[in-house]
């Protein structure tokens, strides 16, 4: 089972907050470890609420934005308040509370330099909703706003991190102040669209399905013949991200209507929220007609009853019902 980063676990205050990232050599493998009496944190005092520039330490190496950075120890006392600095900044679109932000990061405690998490070394980005209560407080604080394209760093209290119980799995004290660094690749909202090159619909069997790409649903126009056999699963718009994995969740843009008449019966751009989903969760036809196709793409679908519901009517879908999707892959999560 992949394990969780710290990042994402639930912030303290809500529920219970989940393990730690995976493990890594030298000084990262030791992070679960208690920190010496040495370096023990003094006791945090609280915060006013307001967002300050600094204190932040400073970042010693990987100073491009993508780059895994190194972070000195901080010195002296961590402000009470979420510190929060813009070391490069993007010229993408601004990061809105309820975005599903796509960020790389780094982890570390302000009075060790201890790492904690990173997504750098696991090689793929974290893919979570901004400002909603989804990510510890701080990262809700400090990053709505922020333009894509930016890298930013945050010196986070306890009371805005995991508050005075801390983070014990990943060595973080109710008295650290974590420090991290935060490239936000891309943002994701509910007008959000496939990106990446047209691909021709020359077979006159099967759905056409429209290609912009403004945020509004495209068009999905079946023919009046009958419904293929077998699954069908077709590049509209193809993107280059990574192909998408059998075991992968995915971030989504989705329309889907009945084969016979049309009719749509279920769609994300009515509901103006993105869905997220395992593809080890959904309908046979689903996990295998996305399974190595890229992210970024627009991916037509046909699902006959047997990959679908099959004799089971569901609402606003009849039993042995074909299916046809339009699915924009936004993100891996």
């Amino acid at each position: 089972m992949r394990r969780r980063s710290v990042l994402l676990a639930v912030p303290a205050g809500l529920l219970t907050a989940a393990g730690c990232g995976t493990e890594k050599s030298g000084s990262e493998k030791s992070s679960k470890a208690s920190p010496s009496p040495e370096t023990s944190s003094p006791k945090a005092a609280e915060p006013t609420g307001k967002i300050v520039s600094g204190p932040v330490p400073a970042i010693t190496g990987g100073t491009k934005f993508g780059e895994k950075p190194k972070v000195a120890k901080g010195t002296g006392t961590p402000s009470p308040d979420l510190a929060v600095k813009t070391v490069i900044k993007g010229d993408g679109a601004e990061v809105a509370s309820g975005d599903y932000l796509q960020v790389h990061y780094l982890g570390q405690i302000w009075n060790t330099a201890k790492v904690f998490d990173n997504s750098y070394d696991r090689g793929q980005p974290a893919v979570f909703p901004i400002g909603v209560g989804q990510v510890i407080p701080g990262w809700d604080k400090g990053l709505v706003g922020k333009q894509v394209g930016s890298r930013v760093e945050l010196a986070i209290p306890p009371a805005l991190g995991y508050g005075k119980q801390g983070q014990p799995q990943a060595g973080i004290k109710g008295t650290d102040t974590m420090v991290f660094v935060v490239d936000i690749k891309n943002a994701f909202n509910g007008k959000s669209s496939a990106k990446g090159d047209t691909v021709a619909q020359s077979n006159p069997d099967l759905p056409k399905v429209g290609t912009g790409t403004d945020g509004k649903a495209p068009t999905i126009d079946v023919p009046k013949k009958a419904a293929p056999k077998k699954l069908v699963s077709a590049y509209v718009i193809e993107g280059d991200g990574p192909k998408v994995k059998a075991t992968d969740s995915l971030l989504v843009q989705y329309k889907g209507v009945l084969w016979d008449g049309g009719k749509q019966f279920d769609a994300t751009y009515k509901k103006g929220q993105l869905a997220q989903f395992s593809l080890q969760q959904v309908v046979k036809g689903w996990a295998q007609g996305l399974t190595g196709k890229k992210v970024g793409s627009r991916v037509l679908i046909v699902i006959p009853p047997d990959l679908g519901y099959g004799k089971q009517a569901q609402q606003g879908i009849p039993a042995n019902s074909t299916l046809v999707f339009s699915v924009d892959i936004l993100a891996v999560l």
